[in-house]
């Protein structure tokens, strides 16, 4: 582990100033996402690697090596296998922890359906990058786009800190007995995967002391007993009129639909926490800039919601009120944020993504804010910008213009408002 000290903590607040460098390292973002499963205690990794998550397996085997660390590392065949292997461990009641980018993921799609309906609380690194063909492994989001209905809670980290601290959230969500679903953290390739930045390494107590004490005898739900035999994944049937162990799958879909509506607050009293222990304010679902008093937002997702706060400031110091939002939380959906928002006199929202909801005009987002807002008495301007698609640079002066464009949809009052290709370099439609 990163050296430690004696960190004071005064009524929970933030560690004193003089032991901060102590504990800061300067390392790649895939490298943080190992040492944070290390500094969450996880039990059972299972791993097979692909570009650019492949660092993030190698270190976690090197903690294993070298490190005294009471943990099962299994290399594996396949992704697929990857995904069959924590299902099974968190079966058993361990806590888990694996990574995958791109391709790696689709291979792993059916056993990422076997994980919440089972209510098991496994947490996977996503190093987002393009989907194939053409072969592409830099910064891309259709790859957890194509995985958004699987059950799984998605959170979207925006730099190497809030890596480290997003997955060592995950877990505390995770493992809450309101939610029991597994949890996607996505860092984009290459972008954060394959860059250093300095990162806050606390001291192990700190991260003990905010996550939940692993049960003895497994998950309650789960933990397998002679004296107490129960069947995981049995055949269900379609039933009638009247509910039978044999047919409650109808019921059990349901069940993860109210799961991840209760992680909306438990993903929030998270954040709380960890901001009283750790002194860093991650955002609950969403996190605002500058929004207080502004007409037009532009949202985004991953390294490009930080980069957004700038273009935001260039664009005041220009007479304009904007904010941008970075959407920490993609499943759940923060419904009741954006609706909040809208109500409050925010007029106009952009939604900058890194993928494509093809023939719905936009990504995924976008459809998905428009479900939100569309019953709203006064319904705001959204405008959807593709962006970034396959890595392609995104600017400070493309924000700045994306959030312009926004004020005058709501200027001239615009609807329907196509979806714009940002860097796009062929014609449209």
């Amino acid at each position: 582990m990163p050296s430690k000290c004696n960190i004071k903590r005064t009524g929970g607040n933030i560690m004193s100033q003089e032991h901060l460098k102590e504990n800061v390292k300067i390392t790649s973002g895939n490298k943080v996402a190992a040492w944070s499963a290390r500094y969450a205690r996880v039990q059972v990794i299972s791993a097979y690697p692909i570009t650019p998550q492949t660092t993030i397996v190698e270190k976690l085997s090197d903690f294993v090596d070298s490190d005294n660390w009471n943990c099962e590392y299994v290399r594996v065949e396949s992704e697929h296998s990857v995904m069959g292997f924590l299902v099974g461990a968190s079966f058993a009641g361990t806590r888990t922890f694996s990574a995958t980018s791109g391709q790696g993921l689709f291979y792993m799609n059916e056993m990422l359906h076997w994980a919440p309906p089972s209510r098991l609380p496994i947490v996977l690194g996503i190093a987002n990058r393009g989907v194939a063909p053409g072969w592409n492994i830099w910064a891309d989001h259709q790859d957890v786009v194509a995985s958004r209905d699987t059950g799984w809670l998605v959170l979207f980290a925006s730099s190497h800190q809030d890596i480290f601290d997003s997955i060592i959230q995950a877990y505390r969500i995770a493992e809450d007995p309101k939610v029991f679903l597994p949890v996607m953290v996505c860092l984009e390739g290459f972008q954060l995967t394959h860059t250093n930045e300095p990162v806050y390494f606390p001291d192990q107590s700190l991260v003990d002391e905010f996550l939940l004490d692993l049960p003895k005898n497994g998950w309650p739900h789960t933990f397998l007993d002679p004296d107490r035999p129960i069947t995981f994944g049995s055949l269900q049937i379609p039933g009638g009129e009247k509910a039978t162990p044999s047919s409650m799958y109808f019921e059990f879909r349901a069940k993860i639909d109210q799961a991840q509506n209760n992680a909306k607050s438990v993903i929030k009293k998270s954040a709380k926490e960890f901001k009283k222990i750790f002194g860093r304010d991650v955002g609950g679902l969403i996190k605002k800039y500058k929004c207080e008093d502004a007409e037009s937002v532009l949202i985004c997702q991953g390294n490009i919601a930080r980069q957004a706060k700038i273009a935001v400031d260039r664009m005041r110091a220009d007479g304009y009120k904007v904010g941008c939002v970075k959407l920490r939380a993609y499943k759940p959906f923060p419904s009741e944020e954006f609706r909040e928002m809208a109500n409050n006199g925010i007029e106009g929202f952009g939604v900058m993504e890194r993928s494509m909801a093809f023939s719905l005009n936009g990504g995924a987002t976008v459809v998905d804010l428009k479900s939100t807002l569309y019953d709203m008495d006064k319904r705001p301007y959204i405008v959807p910008f593709v962006a970034g698609v396959g890595g392609r640079d995104i600017t400070v002066d493309d924000q700045y213009d994306c959030l312009k464009r926004v004020t005058n949809v709501v200027k001239n009052k615009e609807r329907d408002v196509n979806a714009e290709y940002v860097n796009f370099h062929g014609r449209y439609p």
